[in-house]
């Protein structure tokens, strides 16, 4: 029965690794070990009672069709969580644990059977097949923990936060209509559109809402051709009140859905219905999209979003630890978000991976282990070092807030702290004169340029400066 259930995970496994990247499979997937198989009904034994809320709540639809394609539509799965009653230690980290399930001090695991049909995780359906459709069939496909509540706001994203903060409260009936979000990669353009179309649901509940990917509508398309049901494909998208295409650059070099969706546009924005669209790449930059789609992208509003500064990184991780109900010392959610800054997605992987290194570990989460863990993760992330964690490394040296380089105070200390400052970003980052003197104290370039050879020359005249400016260049390279 063990052999067959370990078989079976195996097999499991594999399309798991599949639909996931590599280093989630690792961390949530790898530590689950199989223990039995019976009448249909598979055990798996996961590490703990946070491992198991985490597995539940981000990848049960994954385990649902993994399950189901192994075992049959009658598969089902059951958690059996480690309970450790012997440690006296609070643990790695305080999480609230919900009510119903209780550590137990003489069982070695709590067994809890999980009906993976219930999973929130849904397909798209094809309901513009159905005869006499009705809107309110119509599956909206939001993510509910990607609301307004969870976007932190920041400089980097203030306009597009606020002009769809405006759209969900009047969509439609603004100038923002189409909203185009873009940016790089892992930066929160899916996030705001999700809150947006929940914003619009609960002010408008009479109102369809409708997120769809690019890669989906396309799909769908091909399917509407294939079944010579094109008429209804169009039709369903016509009765859209609040669309919403995420990766809209998808479409590029696909001619004929491209026609379709120019026909879909024009009937949504003729009859005021609002049309969102997400985008990694500017209007200007978008290749292979036909003229007159572009021209429509610019009838409305075109919004980027920025990388995150720290005071934004940190609030973004203080408020993911609320949500999970999760505490860790300050220092190490301010080292974090020093380390962490090229993207928010990478910055979450990195919280992940930290509390995962706890939990499996049964360590306190330390500045330490938080070290040790950035030091393995900044490896495969190939991390830049940031003008902001240059000034936060000085200024912990020289025991002075990094605030006072930003001020115009004479000082001895904070004039050569704000000039080493600008010497090792100038050193370490490839931003150009003007934007270092910009982070440090609104100085001009010729300031940036005077710091600089002012540090060169105290190198090579004095060896006790020299010293501590390689000490320093070794902390920020850590």
């Amino acid at each position: 029965m063990e052999k067959y259930a370990v078989e079976v995970w195996d097999n499991c496994l594999k399309v798991i690794k599949d639909n996931i990247n590599y280093q989630s499979f690792k961390t949530w997937f790898l530590p689950i070990k199989a223990i039995k198989l019976k009448d249909q009904v598979l055990t798996i034994q996961v590490p703990s009672q946070f491992f198991y809320e985490w597995l539940e709540e981000h990848y049960i639809g994954l385990l649902k069709k993994t399950i189901k394609k192994e075992l049959g539509s009658d598969g089902r799965l059951e958690y059996s969580i480690i309970v450790d009653s012997s440690e006296q230690d609070p643990g790695p980290y305080t999480v609230n644990i919900p009510t119903g399930i209780k550590n137990s001090t003489t069982n070695p695991s709590v067994s809890m059977p999980i009906d993976i049909n219930k999973g929130t995780s849904k397909e798209i359906p094809n309901p513009f097949i159905i005869p006499g459709l009705k809107k309110i069939s119509i599956n909206s496909q939001l993510i509910e923990s990607y609301s307004f509540d969870n976007f932190i706001e920041g400089d980097c994203n203030r306009l597009a936060r606020s002009a769809g903060y405006a759209v969900a409260n009047n969509p439609g009936k603004t100038a923002f209509n189409p909203l185009l979000i873009y940016s790089s990669t892992g930066l929160g353009k899916t996030h705001l559109a999700h809150a947006i179309g929940l914003q619009v649901k609960a002010n408008f509940p009479e109102k369809t809402v409708l997120y769809v990917t690019a890669d989906q509508f396309m799909s769908q398309f091909i399917d509407s051709v294939r079944n010579n049901n094109q008429n209804d494909f169009i039709h369903f998208y016509q009765i859209i009140d609040v669309l919403i295409i995420d990766d809209i650059y998808h479409l590029a070099g696909k001619e004929k859905t491209q026609d379709v969706f120019f026909h879909i546009f024009n009937h949504l924005h003729q009859k005021s219905s609002q049309i969102i669209l997400t985008s990694d790449k500017a209007p200007v930059e978008m290749k292979g999209i036909e003229p007159r789609l572009l021209s429509r992208f610019k009838w409305g509003l075109s919004a980027d979003l920025q990388v995150p500064d720290l005071e934004t990184r940190i609030a973004i991780l203080q408020k993911k630890l609320y949500n999970d109900g999760i505490q860790i010392p300050p220092e190490v959610v301010e080292y974090l978000a020093y380390s962490i800054n090229s993207n928010i997605r990478e910055l979450e992987g990195a919280y992940i991976s930290l509390l995962a290194q706890s939990s499996l570990n049964k360590k306190t989460i330390t500045l330490e282990l938080a070290r040790q863990m950035i030091d393995k993760f900044v490896k495969n992330t190939s991390r830049e070092i940031s003008i902001d964690y240059i000034q936060k490394v000085v200024c912990d040296y020289f025991n002075i807030p990094v605030e006072m380089i930003h001020t115009k105070t004479r000082k001895r200390d904070i004039v050569q702290a704000r000039q080493l400052s600008m010497y090792f970003s100038k050193k370490h980052t490839k931003a150009s004169l003007a934007s270092i003197g910009l982070h440090c104290g609104n100085k001009d370039h010729a300031t940036v340029l005077h710091a600089c050879r002012t540090v060169t020359n105290l190198v090579e005249t004095d060896k006790q400066f020299r010293l501590f400016v390689e000490e320093l260049d070794k902390r920020i390279k850590l």
